[in-house]
C-alpha cells in the first residue's frame, strides 16, 4: 500500500486509456499490466519515431485500438465493446507551441475530443470511474512569482493548448454535473504538468530536446532559461491519477478536481534543470541559451497540492536530482540500443517508485 494506492486493486480490471501510444500513456500502460489489469488503449499511431510504446512492445501486450478520439462513433464502439470499468482520458495535443500553428485541431482534439468521449460514457453503463488528465497551465496566469495556483481559481489558459485544456476542464465540470453526479459516476480531473521522465521523444520538450543533443554530440540551445516550472518525474502523477481512479470507485466523495505536482524545492528554472542534468550525465553534455522569438509561453507556474495532499495523504517521492539521475540511467541505457535492456530498466523504475 502506498499513500492508500493498492496495485492489486487493478488485478482483472478493464481499463480504457486514450492516448496510449503517447509518453505518458506508454508508462501508464506499462504500470497497468504490472498490476495485473485488461489494459485497452485508444489512440493515432505513436507520435514520435522512436516512441516509447513501440520501445516496450506495449502493442504485442494489450488491446491497442488505432483510433482518433474526433472521432466518436469509433470511440463509442470501442467502449462499448470491451466494457471498460475505469477510463483515463490522457489524448490530447499536447505542445504550446504546436498549438500556435494548429490551433483548430488543437481545440478539435482537446475540446471535442473530451466531449466525445464524456459522450459515449454517458450513453454506456459500463464506467464506474473516470478521470480526465488535463494540465496545470489550465489556470488564468498573471505570473506572479508568490502565487501558487488552488483548485477553485478561475480558468483561462493563455495560448489555444492551454486555453483549449481549461475548456476541457469546463466540459468535464458540465457532464459531471448535468449527467453523472445523479447517476453516481465519478468524474474526477487531474491538472499536472513538466512531466519528465525517459522515453519522452516529443518536440520541444526540454529533457528530449537535451537526449536528441546527446544523441548528435552538439550543444544544446535553451529558448527560456529563467522559466520556472513544476518538474515531476512521469512515474509521480501517474501513481496519483492511478489512486485517484482507486479512491473514487471505492467511495463516490473522492470525486473532485485536483492539482498534482511536486514540492516548491523541485520549482526550478529551466537553466538550473540544465544545469543540473549536465552535472548528472556528464559526458560532455552542454547548454547554452539562444533565443528563437517564439511565441509566449509562461515564464513562472507553480501548484498549491494541498487539497490531493490532505485527501489522500498523498506525497511526491522523488526530488529533481534523483529525477534526472533516472532519466540519464534510462537515456544511458536507450542509447546503448539494446531493447530488452530498456523494458528491463522501465519496469525496474516502476518497481522502485513503488517501494517508495
Amino acid at each position: 500500500m502506498i499513500n492508500g494506492f493498492n496495485p492489486d486493486f487493478y488485478k482483472g480490471k478493464t481499463v480504457f486509456v486514450t492516448g496510449h501510444t503517447g509518453f505518458k500513456g506508454s508508462w501508464l500502460c506499462e504500470m497497468l499490466l504490472i498490476f495485473g489489469a485488461k489494459v485497452v488503449g485508444y489512440a493515432l499511431p505513436a507520435p514520435t519515431s522512436p516512441s516509447l510504446f513501440d520501445l516496450l512492445g506495449l502493442k504485442e501486450r494489450m488491446v491497442s485500438i488505432e483510433g482518433d478520439v474526433r472521432d466518436y462513433e469509433k470511440l463509442k464502439a470501442a467502449i462499448e465493446q470491451y466494457q471498460p470499468e475505469i477510463v483515463i482520458h490522457l489524448a490530447a495535443q499536447p505542445l504550446v507551441r504546436l498549438s500556435y500553428s494548429e490551433p483548430a485541431y488543437t481545440y478539435e482534439t482537446n475540446v471535442m475530443g473530451t466531449v466525445n468521449l464524456l459522450e459515449a460514457v454517458r450513453v454506456t453503463s459500463c464506467v464506474k470511474s473516470l478521470l480526465n488528465v488535463t494540465t496545470d497551465k489550465v489556470y488564468y496566469n498573471p505570473e506572479n512569482s508568490a502565487h501558487a495556483f488552488k483548485e477553485d481559481e478561475p480558468l483561462d489558459g493563455y495560448d489555444p493548448y492551454s486555453n483549449s485544456k481549461s475548456c476541457s476542464e469546463l466540459v468535464t465540470h458540465s457532464y459531471k454535473k448535468s449527467f453523472f453526479d445523479e447517476r453516481r459516476l465519478p468524474v474526477s480531473t487531474a491538472r499536472a504538468g513538466n512531466v519528465i521522465g525517459g522515453g519522452d521523444f516529443a518536440a520541444d520538450r526540454i529533457l528530449p530536446d537535451a537526449v536528441r543533443s546527446i544523441e548528435r554530440g552538439q550543444t544544446m540551445f535553451v529558448r527560456n532559461p529563467n522559466s520556472t516550472r513544476p518538474y515531476q518525474h512521469v512515474l509521480e502523477p501517474l501513481l496519483a491519477y492511478l489512486l485517484i481512479c482507486q479512491k473514487q470507485y471505492q467511495d463516490f466523495a473522492y470525486a473532485g478536481y485536483y492539482n498534482v505536482g511536486p514540492d516548491e524545492v523541485d520549482c526550478v528554472t529551466t537553466g538550473e534543470l540544465m544545469d543540473k542534468f549536465s552535472a548528472i550525465y556528464g559526458q560532455g553534455f552542454s547548454w547554452e541559451k539562444r533565443s528563437d522569438n517564439g511565441p509566449h509561453e509562461a515564464n513562472f507556474l507553480r501548484l498549491d497540492c494541498f487539497k490531493i495532499k490532505k485527501t489522500f495523504s498523498w506525497r511526491p517521492s522523488t526530488h529533481i536530482d534523483e529525477a534526472l539521475s533516472l532519466i540519464a540511467k534510462w537515456t544511458k541505457v536507450y542509447l546503448s540500443g539494446d531493447k530488452k535492456q530498456i523494458k528491463k530498466e522501465t519496469d525496474e523504475e516502476i518497481a522502485w517508485f513503488l517501494s517508495r
